[in-house]
């Protein structure tokens, strides 16, 4: 039996400059480290993200009180539990907690270890951190939904919808996806540049060009998949994050100018963005409560869009059941520190996959160089994800690991399958 014998963790920093938590933990000789991302545009079901208010020295964002937890209280529970033992250390931490979102302890917490733990577990059975998730063979790479363009919370643009995304839908391999992806980046950055537009990027490494037409945003984006020789619709699709609960009000929405607009007008509006610009996702369409919103979109969704859940289900199994009875969307983004530990994540995943729904393994705005939900993706069986553009190093080393892991694969055609048109 592999023991823990050690658990340290530490505060270091985040792609946004923000505090966040490292944890390594030790078994004799070994040790694994993983570091908790952080959010930008949060569901208020998410667990919990724990943070020192009162220290004026870090602006209230410090971690240190959240680090000693890991230090002293959780270091002594976990101390010689079996390292491959990932339901019951998990289960430990959550009952710890004792919380349902995980306040007392915090998610940020509680996930830096159990991420910890399951590289360690690898580690120790001498198997690369894909193949130690629930799928042992037959092992493919998710496609890339790239952000291309940041708007809503991830830039200071105007842009309404938060993230513009491409899917590289007709690529054989990961290889040529993250080529046509890049193809199609370089440019856009040309097109922005011949239109006199500032090529800064966001938090998650997409353009942040100063337009506030999302309209505009799509035609530039239409223009550099055309000038690189692809096909809009057929070889690369057009995805949107809207994150619509920063644009909710009254039961109204402001989606598609700064004018707050009926829902039934917005579902029109998202109808005809779908037919004109061949859109083949949307993610977060409504507002995390708007249940209702959410699924006549669905009864309307004539072209088989996918529809991602994300605010609406934050990696929840219980809002996952409800959704799944409501029909509101058919897919889900998965977000580790949305819930808390690997265990309750990998149980979602299931469950979303076991009714039919797509599972897209999302990074948060606040990132590092861990790279845990490269091998999540792979090791799940999960056909897309979610990563930032290829820009900013905590976004492009999680591509940089799929690359490694479709080499280690050795399949020529390695590529998942998607579920949607």
């Amino acid at each position: 039996m592999a023991k823990i014998t050690k658990v340290i963790g530490r505060q270091v920093f985040d792609s946004r400059g923000n505090p966040t938590i490292e944890v390594e933990i030790f078994s004799g000789k070994h040790f694994a480290s993983a570091i908790c991302p952080s959010g930008a545009s949060t569901g208020s079901f998410e667990a919990f993200e724990k943070r020192d208010k009162n220290n004026k020295k870090y602006l209230g964002k410090s971690v240190i009180k959240p680090v000693q937890i890991i230090n002293h209280l959780i270091s002594k529970k976990l101390k010689n539990l079996n390292v491959h033992d990932q339901i019951k250390i998990d289960n430990i931490l959550i009952r710890l907690d004792g919380t349902k979102q995980k306040k007392k302890l915090g998610a940020n917490t509680i996930l830096a270890v159990s991420m910890a733990v399951k590289k360690l577990s690898a580690k120790i059975s001498n198997k690369p951190l894909y193949k130690t998730f629930f799928i042992s063979k037959n092992f493919q790479l998710p496609y890339p939904l790239m952000n291309i363009i940041n708007g809503g919370a991830h830039a200071n643009n105007g842009l309404r919808i938060q993230e513009f995304m491409i899917r590289p839908d007709s690529a054989k391999s990961f290889s040529e996806a993250i080529r046509m992806c890049f193809i199609v980046i370089n440019n856009l950055k040309k097109l922005l540049k011949q239109n006199n537009l500032s090529t800064s990027v966001g938090d998650e490494g997409g353009f942040a060009p100063m337009i506030s037409d999302n309209e505009k945003a799509l035609k530039l984006i239409i223009k550099s998949i055309k000038m690189s020789n692809l096909v809009n619709g057929k070889d690369i699709s057009i995805c949107l994050d809207v994150a619509a609960n920063e644009l909710y009000y009254k039961k109204k929405y402001s989606v598609h100018s700064k004018k707050f607009i009926s829902v039934d007008n917005t579902i029109i509006k998202y109808l005809e963005l779908i037919k004109r610009y061949k859109i083949k996702s949307i993610e977060d369409p409504f507002a995390e409560n708007d249940w209702l919103s959410w699924n006549k979109l669905m009864k309307l969704n004539q072209l088989k869009t996918q529809i991602v859940g994300d605010d609406l289900y934050v990696t929840n199994l219980e809002r996952l059941k409800i959704g799944f009875l409501n029909q509101s969307s058919n897919a889900i983004l998965i977000k580790l520190n949305q819930i808390g530990t690997v265990t309750e994540t990998l149980e979602v995943i299931k469950f979303a996959q076991l009714i039919g729904f797509n599972t897209i393994i999302s990074h948060r705005s606040g990132e590092s160089e861990d790279t845990f939900i490269a091998d999540l993706a792979v090791g799940t069986n999960s056909n897309q994800i979610k990563t930032g553009s290829l820009c900013r190093s905590e976004r492009v080393s999680k591509y940089n690991q799929l690359l490694r892991i479709a080499e280690d694969i050795k399949i020529k055609n390695n590529i998942n399958k998607l579920n949607v048109k």
